[in-house]
């Protein structure tokens, strides 16, 4: 763990536009620097860079946030990754806080496991060379495979000989310790002999994000039924097979700058699409896909294109795939083989040109799904209801409501069926996947919590309804609402430093001095108004935090956390596109906000009063309509009569 005092000199140490002038070539621009987004195409620069606030915003995207945040959007690094990517930049050496002999252990044990590993690759690696046995067989293999050097190097693919004991004796004698060749799962004790439990296979090792070996598969090439066609690496400290994807290591550069996935299913068939320049193409290592390697994938693009073989076993599986990635947000595509082809054979017979052309006509999921399934279906009415039911609740999977609503209207069209009574199946089946949800976590009546357990979500909506039936998108009063809550933020952040003078309590008291944190957060507790946006709540529950400690958080105290979500809002209350430029020197007199700050304190708290009561009385005009009771009545009273109070204090009356 990185003590938070070396973050913090991470941070001041870090130029916000050296780092990003090493991604995107950068020009000045008054106090700032612009040029073209690095995340979306544009032909105007909208990307800019602040050195003064150090945060970047590019307006054509939407995402912005410190040095950090820009290496975890571009790069696709962890927070930690992204700290130690600057150290190294800045000299800045990193102390982790001490471990525990039991934690310190682990670590030297995971290391430990690394170079085994990697010494093992290196190893079979060599042997397809060295070896006359692993040129015979290992490189022969890889050559009928049509496999060229540069392929064969770029996926340390080797040989593990018929000799057990080659691998153990050779890492024994390099030092390497007993207890943790066997940990590694690649050497195996039977009896008094170490073997190697890939002996006599061609090997494909298997890298993590940063490229370095943590199992590996091997294939026999014997054609004895009795010996498994392939066997994987155990599961390890450094091994989880559900989160890995084999390639991602040699295909994460493609994936990011094609923004699509290419999922297929075994080694051979990465290998023969990225010889034939199709790269962004990973595996899922013949084993069935999982949440985790679905959350790898969507780190470097939410456009995944799902690769199967046309027999019936591959279509099922295809199925079984959609729904998982749905689930997760990402668009899918299919793309089915003919009979007895696999990506790997499809490669190798066709040239680049041809095999491009066919990945190029992916299908979206719903048509691939209709004809799959009316295919099966044929002319039988009981049939063709269970496929649309079938449909209908891979739709219901989806979690953003516009792209439910667009492929149920494309069902309704291709089924010839009511888009009324799809929605009516759809709602259904979303109230009972949340219930169900609810069952298995068990905390049906607890309030939904973000990943970062800061703050409460917005509930799931489960129910949708046709475009025509829909309420109209946002009321004048939340529209105010939102606006004063994001005022009111932004002078906390900006100004919460600052100190004003403000009338006394008597008439003849004399002004006090006083901080304008202080003053805000004594008004809004006053009365306990809290943030209908739930970041502007965890916003400023942490901010409150923080002046218990006397320390006034500002903007970059945010920035510096890697909540992307708390990063968003900050960056879209800081406006830095347009900035005044030295006007005083050509005689032109700029009042500056800090000096209205006692009147635009008090004004923007008043305002959030002013919207809040509003609401309320709402709310309660609403409830009255439906439900009357004295006590309704007598609270909508008082509501209103600190309505015409808030607003004879604004000048509104």
């Amino acid at each position: 763990m990185i003590p938070k005092e070396t973050i913090d000199k991470i941070f001041e140490e870090s130029r916000i536009e050296e780092v990003i002038g090493e991604f995107v070539n950068l020009k000045k621009s008054g106090s700032n620097f612009k040029g073209l987004s690095p995340f979306s195409e544009e032909k105007s620069p909208s990307f800019y860079v602040s050195p003064s606030k150090q945060i970047f915003k590019d307006f054509s995207s939407g995402k912005g946030g410190s040095v950090v945040t820009f290496l975890m959007e571009h790069e696709h690094f962890t927070y930690p990754e992204a700290l130690k990517f600057l150290a190294r930049k800045y000299n800045i050496e990193i102390q982790e806080e001490e471990q525990s002999p039991e934690q310190l252990q682990l670590e030297n044990e995971r290391e430990a496991l690394y170079l085994i590993h990697q010494f093992a690759a290196t190893t079979y690696k060599d042997n397809i060379t060295e070896l006359q046995e692993g040129r015979a067989i290992g490189m022969s293999y890889f050559k009928e495979r049509g496999f060229t050097i540069d392929t064969i190097k770029k996926f340390e693919l080797g040989y593990s000989p018929e000799d057990r004991n080659y691998l153990a004796g050779k890492a024994l004698s390099k030092g390497y310790k007993k207890d943790l060749l066997l940990k590694s799962g690649i050497i195996l004790e039977k009896g008094d002999y170490l073997n190697d439990r890939f002996a006599a296979r061609v090997m494909f090792p298997i890298h993590n994000l940063s490229g370095r070996v943590i199992g590996f598969g091997g294939r026999t090439l014997k054609k004895d039924k009795t010996v498994p066609k392939y066997v994987n690496s155990p599961e390890t400290d450094i091994y989880h097979k559900s989160k890995v994807l084999y390639g991602i290591f040699q295909a994460k550069k493609s994936i990011i700058k094609n923004d699509r996935c290419l999922l297929v299913e075994g080694y051979t068939d990465v290998i023969s699409l990225h010889q034939a320049g199709v790269e962004n193409a990973v595996a899922s290592s013949g084993t069935a896909l999982t949440n985790e390697q679905i959350k790898l994938i969507k780190r470097f693009t939410n456009n995944v294109t799902v690769l199967f073989d046309g027999d019936a076993a591959g279509i099922r599986a295809a199925f079984r795939g959609i729904d998982m990635f749905l689930e997760e947000g990402l668009n899918v595509k299919v793309i089915l083989f003919p009979d007895g082809e696999d990506p790997d054979s499809f490669a190798r017979k066709n040239a680049p040109d041809a095999l491009q052309k066919y990945l190029d006509n992916a299908t979206d999921f719903i048509h691939f799904k209709c004809k799959v399934l009316l295919e099966e279906a044929g002319g039988d009415p009981i049939k063709k209801a269970e496929l649309i039911r079938d449909i209908v609740t891979s739709v219901a999977k989806i979690p953003d409501p516009i792209k439910r609503t667009v492929f149920t209207q494309e069902t309704s069209r291709l089924m010839d069926i009511s888009e009324q009574t799809l929605l009516n199946e759809l709602n259904k089946i979303r109230a009972s996947n949340f219930k169900e949800q609810n069952k298995r976590n068990n905390r049906a009546d607890a309030p939904q919590q973000s990943a970062s357990g800061n703050y409460p979500e917005e509930a799931p909506p489960f129910f949708d309804v046709p475009p025509e039936y829909a309420a109209e998108s946002e009321s004048k009063e939340d529209h105010f609402l939102k606006a004063q809550e994001n005022e009111l933020i932004r002078i906390l952040l900006q100004y919460g430093h600052h100190s004003i003078q403000m009338p006394g309590e008597g008439d003849e008291e004399e002004e006090v001095n006083i901080h304008i944190a202080e003053f805000i957060t004594a008004s809004l507790d006053e009365d306990n108004i809290t943030f209908e946006n739930p970041v502007y709540q965890a916003i400023y529950n942490e901010y409150k935090k923080q002046l218990l400690s006397n320390t006034v958080p500002d903007e970059k105290y945010f920035l510096n956390s890697h909540d992307v979500e708390i990063n968003n809002a900050i960056i879209n209350l800081m406006d830095f596109k347009y900035e005044l430029h030295n006007w005083e020197q050509h005689h032109i007199i700029v009042i500056k906000e800090e000096d209205l700050l006692p009147s635009a304190v008090e004004t923007a708290v008043n305002r959030l009063k002013l919207a809040t009561v509003q609401r309320n009385i709402t709310a309660l005009q609403n409830k009255i309509k439906i439900d009357c009771s004295d006590s309704d009545i007598q609270e909508l009273m008082l509501y209103q009569q600190a309505k015409k109070q808030l607003s004879v204090i604004l000048g509104r009356n």
